[in-house]
């Protein structure tokens, strides 16, 4: 598979992921931990999303830097 596929199953993953952990922990009673696990998933997330931003803006600017 490509690396825009892998990405996209990637972020899905760990989006499902911080789900099943966050319902998880509030039905455990545990609704602080389940916060804290939510927003370490969406932390995780943008920084993925970042990265292949960076990756875009670096392939454009090569672009026009090139020709």
């Amino acid at each position: 598979m490509s690396t825009e596929i892998n990405a996209i199953f990637f972020i899905a993953g760990i989006g499902i992921l911080t789900a099943v952990i966050h319902t998880v922990l509030k039905q455990s009673g545990k609704e602080e931990f389940a916060s804290w696990a939510t927003l370490t998933g969406f932390i995780v997330i943008m920084f993925t999303v970042v990265s292949y931003i960076s990756d875009l803006f670096d392939k454009v600017r090569n672009v026009f830097l090139t020709h």
